[in-house]
Protein backbone atom coordinates (compact mmCIF):
# COMPACT_ATOMS: atom_id res chain seq x y z
CA UNK A 1 0.00 0.00 0.00
CA UNK A 2 1.16 3.60 -1.08
CA UNK A 3 0.76 6.53 1.70
CA UNK A 4 -2.17 7.26 -0.26
CA UNK A 5 -3.77 4.24 0.65
CA UNK A 6 -2.71 4.12 4.22
CA UNK A 7 -3.23 8.04 4.65
CA UNK A 8 -7.25 7.23 3.48
CA UNK A 9 -7.26 4.11 5.49
CA UNK A 10 -6.66 5.77 8.74
CA UNK A 11 -8.97 8.06 8.39
CA UNK A 12 -11.96 6.22 7.63
CA UNK A 13 -10.43 4.05 11.01
CA UNK A 14 -10.82 7.78 12.90
CA UNK A 15 -14.20 8.29 11.57
CA UNK A 16 -15.51 4.59 12.37
CA UNK A 17 -14.22 4.87 16.29
CA UNK A 18 -16.22 8.39 16.18
CA UNK A 19 -19.23 6.13 16.08
CA UNK A 20 -18.41 3.23 18.20
CA UNK A 21 -16.49 5.60 21.27
CA UNK A 22 -18.15 5.89 24.29
CA UNK A 23 -16.46 9.45 24.79
CA UNK A 24 -15.86 12.63 22.65
CA UNK A 25 -17.61 11.28 19.44
CA UNK A 26 -18.56 14.59 18.14
CA UNK A 27 -14.70 15.27 18.13
CA UNK A 28 -13.35 12.03 16.95
CA UNK A 29 -15.92 12.36 14.19
CA UNK A 30 -14.96 15.82 12.98
CA UNK A 31 -11.75 14.75 13.34
CA UNK A 32 -12.41 11.78 10.73
CA UNK A 33 -14.27 13.68 8.36
CA UNK A 34 -12.53 16.70 7.98
CA UNK A 35 -8.97 13.98 8.09
CA UNK A 36 -10.84 12.13 5.40
CA UNK A 37 -12.11 15.57 3.27
CA UNK A 38 -8.50 16.68 3.32
CA UNK A 39 -6.89 13.37 2.05
CA UNK A 40 -9.58 12.88 -0.40
CA UNK A 41 -9.22 16.39 -1.54
CA UNK A 42 -5.29 16.19 -2.04
CA UNK A 43 -5.32 12.74 -3.94
CA UNK A 44 -7.69 14.21 -6.44
CA UNK A 45 -6.12 17.05 -6.96
CA UNK A 46 -2.92 14.72 -7.66
CA UNK A 47 -4.58 12.31 -9.56
CA UNK A 48 -5.97 15.04 -11.56
CA UNK A 49 -2.27 15.67 -12.45
CA UNK A 50 -1.53 12.98 -14.92
CA UNK A 51 -5.36 11.62 -15.07
CA UNK A 52 -8.25 13.08 -17.43
CA UNK A 53 -10.71 13.25 -14.70
CA UNK A 54 -14.42 13.11 -16.86
CA UNK A 55 -16.66 16.81 -15.91
CA UNK A 56 -13.48 18.14 -14.14
CA UNK A 57 -12.16 21.03 -15.97
CA UNK A 58 -7.97 21.68 -15.71
CA UNK A 59 -7.75 17.61 -15.22
CA UNK A 60 -5.17 15.93 -17.03
CA UNK A 61 -2.49 18.83 -17.47
CA UNK A 62 0.39 16.85 -17.88
CA UNK A 63 -0.86 14.41 -20.83
CA UNK A 64 -2.63 18.08 -22.25
CA UNK A 65 0.54 19.82 -22.12
CA UNK A 66 2.83 17.46 -23.26
CA UNK A 67 4.75 19.12 -25.84
CA UNK A 68 5.52 22.40 -23.08
CA UNK A 69 6.92 19.62 -20.93
CA UNK A 70 9.25 18.54 -23.95
CA UNK A 71 9.95 21.68 -24.87
CA UNK A 72 10.65 22.35 -21.00
CA UNK A 73 13.56 19.68 -20.73
CA UNK A 74 15.06 20.57 -24.12
CA UNK A 75 15.36 24.21 -23.10
CA UNK A 76 16.82 23.02 -19.70
CA UNK A 77 19.60 20.23 -21.11
CA UNK A 78 20.72 23.39 -24.02
CA UNK A 79 20.45 25.96 -21.69
CA UNK A 80 22.11 25.28 -18.14
CA UNK A 81 24.52 22.03 -19.57
CA UNK A 82 25.25 22.77 -23.66
CA UNK A 83 25.97 26.11 -23.86
CA UNK A 84 28.51 27.46 -25.69
CA UNK A 85 31.10 28.77 -23.17
CA UNK A 86 30.00 25.57 -21.25
CA UNK A 87 31.60 23.15 -24.20
CA UNK A 88 34.36 25.67 -25.41
CA UNK A 89 35.56 25.77 -21.66
CA UNK A 90 35.48 21.61 -21.60
CA UNK A 91 37.36 21.53 -25.30
CA UNK A 92 39.75 24.07 -24.31
CA UNK A 93 40.55 22.11 -21.02
CA UNK A 94 40.54 18.91 -22.83
CA UNK A 95 42.77 20.30 -25.99
CA UNK A 96 45.47 20.46 -23.93
CA UNK A 97 45.47 17.46 -22.33
CA UNK A 98 45.04 15.66 -25.63
CA UNK A 99 47.57 17.10 -27.63
CA UNK A 100 49.97 16.67 -24.82
CA UNK A 101 48.97 12.71 -24.98
CA UNK A 102 49.87 12.82 -28.66
CA UNK A 103 53.03 10.56 -29.69
CA UNK A 104 54.19 11.73 -33.33
CA UNK A 105 56.79 9.13 -33.65
CA UNK A 106 54.31 7.38 -35.84
CA UNK A 107 53.98 10.84 -37.92
CA UNK A 108 57.54 10.44 -37.83
CA UNK A 109 57.99 7.51 -39.46
CA UNK A 110 54.92 8.40 -41.75
CA UNK A 111 57.05 11.10 -43.47
CA UNK A 112 58.44 9.95 -46.91
CA UNK A 113 62.07 11.01 -46.47
CA UNK A 114 63.56 10.06 -49.81
CA UNK A 115 61.08 12.86 -51.15
CA UNK A 116 62.40 15.65 -48.73
CA UNK A 117 65.55 14.84 -49.63
CA UNK A 118 64.95 14.17 -53.45
CA UNK A 119 63.83 18.31 -53.12
CA UNK A 120 66.22 19.53 -51.57
CA UNK A 121 68.72 18.24 -53.65
CA UNK A 122 67.11 19.43 -56.45
CA UNK A 123 66.74 22.81 -55.10
CA UNK A 124 70.81 22.84 -54.28
CA UNK A 125 71.63 21.79 -57.50
CA UNK A 126 69.04 24.65 -59.04
CA UNK A 127 71.01 27.24 -56.71
CA UNK A 128 74.19 28.79 -57.67
CA UNK A 129 75.87 25.70 -55.67
CA UNK A 130 75.03 23.08 -58.51
CA UNK A 131 77.52 24.80 -60.72
CA UNK A 132 80.39 24.11 -58.09
CA UNK A 133 78.79 20.67 -56.93
CA UNK A 134 79.13 19.60 -60.59
CA UNK A 135 82.64 19.72 -60.98
CA UNK A 136 82.70 16.89 -57.95
CA UNK A 137 80.26 14.96 -59.03
CA UNK A 138 77.02 17.09 -58.85
CA UNK A 139 74.01 14.61 -57.36
CA UNK A 140 76.10 12.17 -56.68
CA UNK A 141 77.81 13.49 -54.43
CA UNK A 142 75.23 14.67 -52.47
CA UNK A 143 73.83 11.04 -52.27
CA UNK A 144 76.15 9.94 -49.50
CA UNK A 145 74.09 12.10 -47.05
CA UNK A 146 70.79 10.84 -47.76
CA UNK A 147 70.88 8.21 -45.05
CA UNK A 148 72.01 10.71 -42.05
CA UNK A 149 69.53 13.13 -43.69
CA UNK A 150 66.71 11.50 -42.84
CA UNK A 151 67.69 9.59 -39.37
CA UNK A 152 68.87 13.34 -38.09
CA UNK A 153 65.60 14.89 -39.55
CA UNK A 154 63.62 11.79 -38.26
CA UNK A 155 65.14 13.07 -34.69
CA UNK A 156 64.50 16.46 -34.81
CA UNK A 157 60.82 15.76 -35.62
CA UNK A 158 60.32 13.75 -32.82
CA UNK A 159 61.93 16.24 -30.36
CA UNK A 160 60.80 18.98 -31.69
CA UNK A 161 56.73 18.19 -30.97
CA UNK A 162 57.56 16.38 -27.37
CA UNK A 163 58.04 20.14 -26.46
CA UNK A 164 55.56 21.50 -24.32
CA UNK A 165 55.80 24.81 -26.15
CA UNK A 166 54.86 22.88 -29.66
CA UNK A 167 51.87 20.70 -28.05
CA UNK A 168 50.61 24.05 -26.46
CA UNK A 169 50.67 25.79 -29.76
CA UNK A 170 48.84 22.90 -31.21
CA UNK A 171 46.19 23.35 -28.55
CA UNK A 172 45.95 27.39 -29.00
CA UNK A 173 45.53 26.43 -32.82
CA UNK A 174 42.34 24.56 -32.46
CA UNK A 175 39.33 26.04 -33.75
CA UNK A 176 37.07 25.49 -29.70
CA UNK A 177 34.51 28.08 -30.97
CA UNK A 178 33.77 26.73 -34.37
CA UNK A 179 33.48 22.73 -32.86
CA UNK A 180 31.29 24.03 -29.71
CA UNK A 181 29.05 25.53 -31.81
CA UNK A 182 28.75 22.38 -34.30
CA UNK A 183 28.72 19.99 -31.06
CA UNK A 184 25.71 21.73 -29.44
CA UNK A 185 24.35 21.77 -32.91
CA UNK A 186 24.74 18.00 -33.29
CA UNK A 187 23.71 17.27 -29.31
CA UNK A 188 20.34 19.78 -30.01
CA UNK A 189 19.26 17.48 -32.64
CA UNK A 190 19.71 14.12 -30.90
CA UNK A 191 17.87 15.86 -28.05
CA UNK A 192 15.16 17.04 -30.26
CA UNK A 193 15.01 13.76 -32.20
CA UNK A 194 14.56 11.89 -29.45
CA UNK A 195 11.98 13.92 -27.32
CA UNK A 196 10.15 14.00 -30.53
CA UNK A 197 9.89 9.85 -29.79
CA UNK A 198 7.94 10.30 -26.78
CA UNK A 199 4.40 10.30 -26.28
CA UNK A 200 2.10 11.97 -23.81
CA UNK A 201 1.82 8.81 -21.67
CA UNK A 202 5.67 8.38 -21.70
CA UNK A 203 5.91 11.61 -20.81
CA UNK A 204 3.42 11.38 -18.17
CA UNK A 205 4.74 8.20 -16.73
CA UNK A 206 8.31 9.86 -16.82
CA UNK A 207 6.98 12.78 -14.69
CA UNK A 208 4.87 10.73 -12.79
CA UNK A 209 8.07 8.43 -11.72
CA UNK A 210 10.04 11.51 -10.45
CA UNK A 211 7.14 12.79 -7.88
CA UNK A 212 4.95 10.67 -6.94
CA UNK A 213 6.71 9.27 -4.26
CA UNK A 214 6.85 13.25 -2.96
CA UNK A 215 3.16 13.84 -3.94
CA UNK A 216 1.94 11.08 -1.63
CA UNK A 217 2.71 13.59 1.32
CA UNK A 218 0.31 16.19 -0.32
CA UNK A 219 -1.66 13.62 0.51
CA UNK A 220 -0.59 12.50 4.01
CA UNK A 221 -0.36 16.30 4.98
CA UNK A 222 -3.80 17.04 4.18
CA UNK A 223 -5.46 14.40 6.01
CA UNK A 224 -2.89 15.80 9.34
CA UNK A 225 -4.32 19.33 9.12
CA UNK A 226 -7.70 18.35 7.91
CA UNK A 227 -7.91 16.25 11.01
CA UNK A 228 -6.36 19.15 12.85
CA UNK A 229 -8.73 22.14 11.15
CA UNK A 230 -11.73 19.46 12.70
CA UNK A 231 -10.28 19.03 16.02
CA UNK A 232 -10.75 23.06 15.92
CA UNK A 233 -14.26 23.05 14.34
CA UNK A 234 -15.28 20.31 17.13
CA UNK A 235 -14.46 22.34 19.73
CA UNK A 236 -15.92 25.76 18.88
CA UNK A 237 -19.31 26.27 20.65
CA UNK A 238 -22.20 25.85 18.18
Amino acid sequence: MNMSSITTLITCLIVAAGYISPWFQDQIRSVGFFALSGAVTNWLAVHMLFEKVPGLYGSGVIPLHFEDFKNGIRQMIMDQFFTVENVARLMNDEAGIMTARVDFSAAADAVDYDKVFDGLTETILTSSLGGMLGMFGGASVLEGFRTPFKTRTREIIITETARPEFHSSLAASMDTGKASEDIIRKVESIVCHRLDELTPEMVKEIVQDMIRKHLGWLVVWGGVFGGLIGLVMSLIPA
